[in-house]
C-alpha cells in the first residue's frame, strides 16, 4: 500500500542505510504523484546535484546545468512552485534544447519547489512526470513539505561519510555528484590557460555535442582520453 506524504515524512530520520534512503526517495516519488525528484544545493554554475530518486531524475538535473536551460535555473521563490505542466508547449518558446531533450528523456511535465534552511533558499527540488498535467493544490503544498523535510537532513549529510571511494550513485546519498566535473574543469582550465568559467562552458559543450553525460566527458578528460577536453 502506498504511504502517505505525512507517514514518509514521519519516517525520514530512520532511513538510515542507502536501501532504506533509497525506497524512501522512491516512494516520496509516488506519493507526490510524480515519476522521479532530485535535489540540488546552490544556483547556476555552482550547482550540486545531491540527492535523486532515479536515474531520469540525474539526467534532468545535468541537462539543466549543461545547457543552462531548464525550469530550476534561477528559480528562486518564498514559497512558490514553478509548474511546466506541458513541456511540449515550450518547444518554440522558453528553454527549447532543454525541452527537446527532456521530452527525448519521455519527460511530459515538471515541477520546482524552493529548498529553504530557515529564511535562506539554498536549492530546488524537480519532479516530473511523464504524463502532462498540473498539479492539484494538495501535492503543490505537500511537495514544499517534503522539500523542507529533507533540507536539513541533506545538510546533516554533506558532505557524505561513507565510503569515500563511492560516488553518490544511490537515491538518497548525499556527496559530490559532479566531482570529476570540478576536477576536469581545473584540468581544462590549466591546460588552454582560460578561466574556470570559459573551462566549464567548454567541457558543456564537449559533453553536449558528444551525447555523453557530463560526468563521462568530465572522466575522459581526467584520464587524458580527450586532449583539451574539446572538440
Amino acid at each position: 500500500m502506498r504511504s502517505t506524504v505525512q507517514e514518509l515524512l514521519d519516517s525520514l530520520c530512520a532511513a538510515a542505510s542507502e536501501e532504506e534512503r533509497r525506497q524512501w526517495a522512491v516512494a516520496s516519488a509516488q506519493a507526490l504523484g510524480l515519476g522521479g525528484m532530485a535535489i540540488s544545493l546552490g544556483q547556476g554554475q555552482g550547482q550540486e546535484l545531491v540527492w535523486f530518486s532515479d536515474e531520469t531524475s540525474v539526467r534532468l538535473e545535468d541537462l539543466q546545468f549543461v545547457l543552462g536551460q531548464g525550469p530550476s535555473q534561477l528559480f528562486q521563490s518564498e514559497t512558490g512552485t514553478r509548474e511546466v505542466p506541458d513541456l511540449g508547449q515550450l518547444l518554440a518558446r522558453q528553454w527549447p534544447q532543454f525541452a527537446i531533450e527532456a521530452e527525448a528523456l519521455g519527460i511530459a511535465a515538471l515541477f520546482v519547489w524552493p529548498v529553504h534552511i530557515g529564511a535562506a533558499q539554498v536549492g530546488t527540488m524537480t519532479g516530473y512526470r511523464r504524463t502532462a498535467g498540473p498539479l492539484t493544490a494538495e501535492q503543490s503544498a505537500q511537495g514544499r513539505l517534503v522539500a523542507d523535510a529533507l533540507a536539513q537532513q541533506l545538510l546533516n549529510r554533506w558532505p557524505d561519510r561513507g565510503d569515500p571511494g563511492k560516488s553518490s550513485g544511490g537515491a538518497g546519498t548525499v556527496g559530490l555528484h559532479r566531482a570529476e566535473v570540478h576536477q576536469a574543469t581545473g584540468v581544462i582550465s590549466e591546460r588552454l590557460g582560460v578561466s574556470l568559467v570559459e573551462a566549464l562552458d567548454r567541457l558543456r559543450a564537449q559533453a553536449y555535442a558528444s551525447g555523453r553525460s557530463l560526468s563521462d566527458t568530465a572522466h575522459t578528460v581526467i584520464e587524458r582520453e580527450l586532449p583539451y577536453g574539446t572538440t
